[in-house]
């Protein structure tokens, strides 16, 4: 029987959503095991995305763990017994982790991931899906699944490869070992390493930027860069709306702005 549930030990939900203006946290909430997934948990963490992604006055999600022990370390291994003992239950599992990782994959605002602490398995492939990633000096990261006898489907495994490339996603998975901040930073896992106790300081910092810009221009370029990955070849009319911007309101605030030597207050219009 599965006894999984959408709040954690303190009776609040697995996923929590606060606002401050434009920008928007969703956090992790269960502090009590370092953020570990539940099946449940990654539902409300795909429910949430696909509602903050139809909300035009989002300007930037920063996408954080409760506390600062851990970002997350995956899935929880004590539900395998219930939700994951065998194939057909993993399908099902992995059919509810992939809309979730299409959900953010798919996000059209920019997300910056809050790292503290563990980071792993999961984890990283959550981590992974954020535009921008900051982690503090002693952060792990790894995903040591070969030691549990577990694959990471073709859902969970291309952001990683997405991220860091064939080479090293491999590395990642063959070794299975557990990496520092520093070596995250080599590998490209992460954009930016700070002080532990700055981290959540600069993630405010960099949210703010993204935020303080053209909203269009910032869900067009990720749309670009999407579509640049994909490999497929551009049509004319990709081509073209790349300037649709010029007949936006916020591209006439920009310029005006500019050459009056003012800050631009966007729309999103």
């Amino acid at each position: 029987m599965n006894t999984t549930s959408t709040t954690n030990a303190a009776g609040e939900s697995l996923v929590q959503v606060q606002r401050d203006g434009g920008i928007v946290t969703v956090v992790l909430n269960r502090p009590e095991k370092l953020n570990a997934f539940t099946i449940d948990g990654w539902r409300l963490l795909g429910d949430t995305f696909l509602e903050l992604n139809e909300d035009d006055s989002v300007r930037c999600i920063v996408l954080r763990g409760a506390g600062e022990k851990s970002f997350s370390p995956g899935n929880d291994i004590s539900e395998f017994e219930t939700s994951r003992s065998n194939k057909k239950q993993a399908v099902a599992y992995g059919a509810v982790m992939r809309r979730t990782i299409e959900s953010l994959a798919n996000c059209r605002h920019p997300i910056v991931a809050q790292i503290h602490g563990i980071c792993v398995g999961g984890g990283l492939e959550i981590a992974s899906l954020a535009d921008i990633r900051i982690c503090g000096e002693s952060s792990r990261f790894g995903v040591p699944i070969k030691n549990l006898g577990l694959v990471m489907s073709y859902s969970e495994l291309s952001p990683l490869v997405r991220l860091v490339g064939p080479t090293v996603a491999l590395q990642v998975l063959l070794e299975g070992t557990i990496f520092d901040a520093s070596e995250a930073l080599r590998l490209g896992v992460v954009t930016r390493v700070a002080a532990d106790d700055q981290v959540a300081a600069e993630v405010q910092a960099t949210a703010r930027r993204v935020a303080e810009g053209a909203p269009l221009v910032a869900r067009w370029h990720k749309k670009f860069v999407r579509n640049l990955m994909a490999g497929t070849p551009l049509t004319d009319a990709d081509r073209d709306e790349a300037f649709d911007c010029f007949d936006t309101e916020d591209f006439r605030t920009g310029y005006r702005a500019f050459l009056a030597k003012e800050k631009p207050q966007f729309n999103g219009r």
